[in-house]
């Protein structure tokens, strides 16, 4: 990947392309981008209406919007059903709120054991879901779909969403993960912002020096570690390990691997994150960060709504700056990469009759257009999964404004390891993250337990 991929234009479809660049999946040859009246203006008639003379049908719908943190974003969801509906008729799309962990690994699943799932839910690309139910016909092919509405070259990056060149999910937005950090704590502390590991980590101790939390921290639900463990790992084994253990060229036993989760037992030992962090949510740990508790939050750019004037944590409106990770000294690979997802998207069921198909035809035409990439981006700091115009991309939200900045330094980019490895690794690496947190393994043992798992999975697709 060339950072010249990074450099044109706009950040957010800059790193799309780079991420397309190097997936290293067959992907369609980018087109020209359908204009906007290509698919969005298409009538209710020529592209969505359910057959004629129908009664009322649910189409029920799973999403994981849930609570005032993704409030902008539901709004959004509610308009495209509204409009949906309002084009099919008939159409009663049924909305269902589920948390986005026990969605993905208790309660999906369990749908699709069953073989009944919702006609549309919100799934994660990647061999542990996407593929995965593709593979087991159980998800609509939409291809054709795209096709017809014009849209299949606008989407940067299908390719965790693809099997043998059919699509069989669209990603909603993409994201980078880094340090939110609190200006007005750093300041009164005399902490500038970190440039190295090493600045990091002093700021950590003056902060904790002064009887405040270096870091917040909700482990109750261990993706919310697993971004900052993902990053940590990047920086000490390159940006391609990640890659390189999914397909067995690498081994997360490596030393530099080691060295990453060393590192983060250190923090835990330290104290730098949240005291209680296994019994703390996600929202608990945004929570901390808003009432001023903590000087740093790692989370993802989707994030940097929430400090906006009408965001949840509007009392920090103003007072909150963006950066990548920082430099790892002797650590391998660019450590200027950047991680870089767009995997959580909607998928469909492959059980539908045709007034359900013309309802999701809308539901698709509807959310994947133009308007609602860029409002996603400007109203939720999503970045956009579609080539948009790129002079549509502009923010004034200060953070906003930081995350394009640092993305645009960016030289690579790199996937999480949820996108890229089975189901069972996730959870085990999941699982072993939290073992660290509570003391109950140290990391070589973590690696050695996930790798061990992997070496399975890899041995049986052979």
């Amino acid at each position: 990947m060339k950072k010249k991929l990074l450099t044109t234009v706009a950040s957010v479809v800059m790193l799309s392309s780079a991420l397309t660049a190097c997936g290293g999946n067959d992907k369609n040859e980018a087109s020209p981008a359908a204009s906007p009246s290509t698919s969005a203006s298409a009538s209710p008639s020529e592209s969505a209406e359910a057959p004629a003379n129908v009664e009322r049908f649910d189409v029920s719908l799973r999403h994981i919007q849930i609570g005032e943190l993704q409030k902008f974003r539901k709004a959004i969801l509610d308009e495209v059903v509204k409009k949906s509906e309002d084009e099919v008729k008939g159409a009663n799309f049924e909305l269902d709120a589920v948390e986005d962990s026990f969605n993905r690994w208790t309660k999906l699943p369990a749908e699709m054991a069953a073989g009944n799932p919702p006609k549309i839910f919100d799934v994660f690309g990647g061999p542990a879901e996407a593929q995965k139910y593709a593979r087991a016909n159980k998800l609509l092919d939409v291809t054709p779909i795209l096709d017809e509405l014009g849209i299949k070259d606008k989407f940067t990056d299908t390719s965790t969403f693809t099997v043998d060149g059919k699509i069989y999910g669209l990603p909603i937005g993409a994201s980078s993960e880094g340090w939110f950090y609190n200006t007005e704590l750093l300041a009164a502390n005399n902490i500038a912002v970190p440039k190295t590991l090493e600045e990091l980590e002093a700021a950590f101790e003056t902060l904790k020096g002064k009887g405040i939390t270096p870091i917040a921290m909700g482990s109750q639900a261990a993706w919310v570690p697993f971004m900052l463990v993902n990053t940590m790992i990047a920086r000490y084994a390159g940006p391609d390990i990640q890659a390189g253990v999914a397909n067995g060229t690498r081994k997360l036993t490596e030393p530099e691997v080691v060295a990453a989760f060393a590192k983060y037992e250190e923090w835990i030992k330290k104290g730098y994150f949240t005291k209680g962090e296994l019994g703390i949510d996600y929202a608990g740990q945004t929570n901390e960060f808003i009432a001023g508790k903590t000087g740093f939050l790692f989370d993802g750019t989707w994030r940097a709504s929430t400090f906006a004037a009408e965001g949840v944590g509007k009392a920090l409106n103003g007072k909150v700056g963006y950066f990548a990770f920082p430099a790892v000294s002797g650590g391998k690979g660019d450590q200027t990469a950047v991680n870089y997802n767009q995997n959580n998207g909607y998928a469909f069921s492959s059980d539908l009759n045709d007034n359900e198909k013309a309802a999701i035809k809308a539901f698709i035409k509807n959310l994947y257009a133009d308007e609602y990439q860029v409002r996603g981006f400007k109203e939720d700091g999503v970045l956009p999964s579609m080539k948009v115009d790129p002079t549509l991309l502009t923010s004034e939200d200060p953070i906003m404004k930081e995350v394009l900045a640092n993305n645009a330094a960016a030289g690579t980019v790199f996937p999480h390891f949820d996108s890229l490895v089975p189901g069972t690794v996730n959870g085990e690496f999941e699982k072993q993250i939290q073992n660290l947190i509570a003391g109950k393994s140290d990391p070589q043992k973590a690696v050695e337990a996930i790798q061990k798992l992997l070496d399975t999975e890899l041995a049986a697709l052979k």
